[in-house]
């Protein structure tokens, strides 16, 4: 290794990060994407201590004693727990550096979602200042995305990208460097999830946790009829009996469970399409709806979308990384980052 290369290492360590309600996300500079693991902490109730983050804790949630607890401190987008967020991120910043002291602190991009209020972006900042940070940019994951996916958002066209993440969907037209119009909605990844609870419980009389129903989600879950019907064997508590029981639960089920929030994804869609200016609506008819997120890994979702809004729709090539690569690129052009970053 060249001194000029161990000196630069040696001194810097930028990092770009989604810090997703469903996933947390992280880019190290010169690396690519170090970290992507589950916004899950567990913490011991009795001595406060962190006894697993990210995938390890994950896999702890709904089979915990007593003593300890697993929290999600990221909810719609934002930050619900202040200080369990802390300790999470300050994790995931030790693990991608790999426990690295460098001469510099880290100089932090992080996409959050377009809706959040000022508030909630002051608490986003100090999260990440509190965890060693030199400076942090905020950068509205739609814009993020829309580099993430190479989209031309410097030219004077428009181009429309649909985020559906775990706790919100970022609708927005992104032209001239600039986001020309945005709608964000509550109603994402989180929400399917909890339909296919609900569905589960009112139809079997059995209860699931969060990992089954996203597990049935990303198996059999459709936004459009498959071309071939999918079954899945899932496993429960009957609240009748008390006990352990199987049922079977087939796709077209699942599609109808997860009908309302898809609807709402797509009437936030709609809104969006009706409000930007006529000049970039023949944009988006040429250029199409990009989607982008976890639940864009929905079956058929650019199906449905498609068939509801007569436009071209386009999955990008990763979408549950898009965002952080995004935000990734934005390191290197310091001259954008500041200029579509937010106070």
């Amino acid at each position: 290794m060249s001194l000029f290369k161990w000196v630069k290492e040696k001194l810097f360590c930028d990092l770009a990060i989604d810090l997703g309600t469903a996933n947390t996300l992280v880019f190290l500079r010169g690396k690519g994407i170090i970290v992507q693991e589950p916004s899950v902490v567990v913490i011991n109730k009795q001595t406060g201590k962190v006894e697993a983050v990210g995938k390890e804790a994950k896999e702890m949630l709904g089979k915990t004693p007593k003593s300890v607890v697993s929290i999600k401190p990221m909810r719609d987008g934002v930050i619900a727990d202040f200080e369990i967020a802390e300790k999470m991120l300050d994790y995931f910043i030790k693990k991608s550096t790999n426990n690295r002291n460098f001469i510099l602190r880290p100089r932090i991009v992080i996409g959050i979602p377009s809706g959040i209020t000022q508030v909630e972006r002051r608490a986003v900042k100090d999260v990440a200042m509190r965890a060693k940070a030199s400076e942090v940019y905020l950068v509205e994951q739609p814009m993020s995305a829309s580099i993430g996916a190479d989209l031309p958002i410097s030219e004077p066209t428009g181009n429309m990208i649909v985020d559906i993440g775990g706790g919100t969907t970022d609708i927005a037209i992104i032209s001239l460097t600039g986001i020309v119009f945005n709608h964000s909605i509550r109603i994402a990844g989180n929400e399917m999830d909890d339909s296919i609870i609900q569905h589960v419980k009112k139809k079997y009389n059995l209860l699931i946790g969060e990992k089954t129903a996203e597990h049935i989600k990303i198996l059999i879950g459709s936004a459009y009829p498959l071309d071939e019907p999918m079954t899945m064997e899932i496993k429960g508590r009957d609240l009748r009996e008390g006990i352990p029981k199987t049922v079977v639960v087939d796709d077209q089920e699942i599609r109808e469970a997860l009908e309302d929030v898809v609807g709402s994804i797509i009437n936030a869609i709609r809104i969006a399409l009706e409000k930007i200016p006529p000049e970039l609506s023949a944009d988006i008819i040429d250029r199409g709806i990009i989607l982008t997120g976890g639940g864009a890994l929905v079956k058929n979702i650019d199906k449905r979308i498609r068939e509801e809004t007569q436009l071209p729709v386009f999955i990008t090539e990763d979408p549950l990384t898009t965002v952080v690569l995004g935000a990734g690129k934005m390191l290197d052009d310091l001259e954008l980052l500041r200029k579509i970053s937010l106070i």
